[in-house]
């Protein structure tokens, strides 16, 4: 049933995002962008531009969605996000850092930069909040993201705003779009996404053991140590690739974990797959609000998932009441 919910979902998501922008077309404008090729009206060419956005924006959510699953999994912190740990900011660093020295402008340079600031700033996130003999605590975690983040952007900042050409090209960045998207795009990150969701989908029976506890896990025969290696990697190639061509959304992936996690349970099986539909749900509603919102323009995707989710993030903490709080 939350199955088909979710498809219902999914197909409404993607009819009023073909419909709705700074201009509104009709159902039969859609069904003539669609299926008629021989269609040449401004409408249905309006539909067919607004394919690739809405391609791009569903499998934006679903990798940031299954990363941000992977990403509770392996910390066991019921709050971890790529946004919330740092790691879209280390994605960010690197790519401004080859703007400004490396000349980069095109989707493939963007993804290896970004897939290298995400996961060294992974790593070190990690490293930080392990340290101490309770270990990788959700609050320490979140602590060390929350600093690293803050380093981060002071860095990003000092680089961009003595070179107004880094600040021209980085700034709609930043703020997190997928209005500039193209079949090139979706091309260079399929590859990024189909290899992320299957290493999500084969740890998913591994992951569960380990939420028992890493003595638990070790008894019934995972390697927590190798696991949590293919599983944070699986994460950082979603996320960093997210991140490289659509800029760094925050929230989309604790949203749809949550929602998901609340529906059906804690089984890791059911719900990365289903984060991955809920997450593409989410990003591409919020992308057809940010164009309703801000028509005749449009409000960039990024802030209204800020919007959505820093107050749905104060209610989870309240409500989880983190021990070490």
């Amino acid at each position: 049933m939350v199955l088909v919910i979710c498809f219902v979902l999914l197909g409404l998501c993607m009819l009023t995002s073909l419909a709705f922008g700074s201009r509104m077309v009709g159902l039969h404008d859609v069904i003539d962008g669609l299926f008629h090729p021989a269609a040449d009206s401004y409408e249905a060419n309006v539909v067919r531009k607004r394919i690739s956005r809405t391609v791009f924006s569903l499998l934006c959510g679903a990798a940031l969605g299954v990363s941000g699953a992977l990403m509770q999994a392996v910390t066991r912190n019921p709050i971890a996000d790529p946004s919330i740990l740092g790691v879209n900011t280390g994605a960010s660093l690197f790519v401004v850092c080859g703007i400004a020295f490396l000349n980069i402008s095109t989707a493939n340079q963007y993804i290896w930069l970004a897939l290298a600031g995400a996961a060294i700033t992974a790593l070190f996130v990690f490293g930080i909040g392990s340290l101490g003999r309770s270990g990788a605590t959700p609050i320490k975690l979140v602590l060390a993201g929350a600093a690293t983040s803050a380093a981060l952007s002071s860095l990003v900042m000092a680089i961009m705003i003595p070179r107004s050409y880094v600040m021209d090209q980085f700034r709609f960045w930043q703020v997190g779009s997928v209005g500039s998207a193209n079949w090139d795009n979706i091309s260079t990150f399929t590859p990024f996404l189909l290899i992320g969701i299957l290493v999500a989908i084969f740890s998913a029976p591994a992951l569960n053991a380990l939420a028992l506890g890493d003595d638990v896990a070790t008894g019934l025969g995972v390697r927590t140590g190798t696991l949590r290696l293919i599983a944070a990697l699986g994460a950082v190639l979603l996320c960093g690739s997210a991140t490289a061509l659509a800029g760094p959304i925050g929230f989309v992936g604790l949203l749809s974990t949550h929602v998901m996690r609340l529906i059906l349970g804690p089984d890791l099986r059911f719900v990365i797959p289903m984060s991955a539909l809920s997450g593409a749900i989410i990003l591409t509603v919020s992308d057809v609000l940010g164009r309703l919102i801000g028509s005749p323009g449009e409000l960039e995707v990024g802030v209204v998932t800020a919007f959505i989710g820093a107050p749905i993030l104060i209610l989870l903490t309240m409500k989880l009441k983190v021990r070490s709080l």
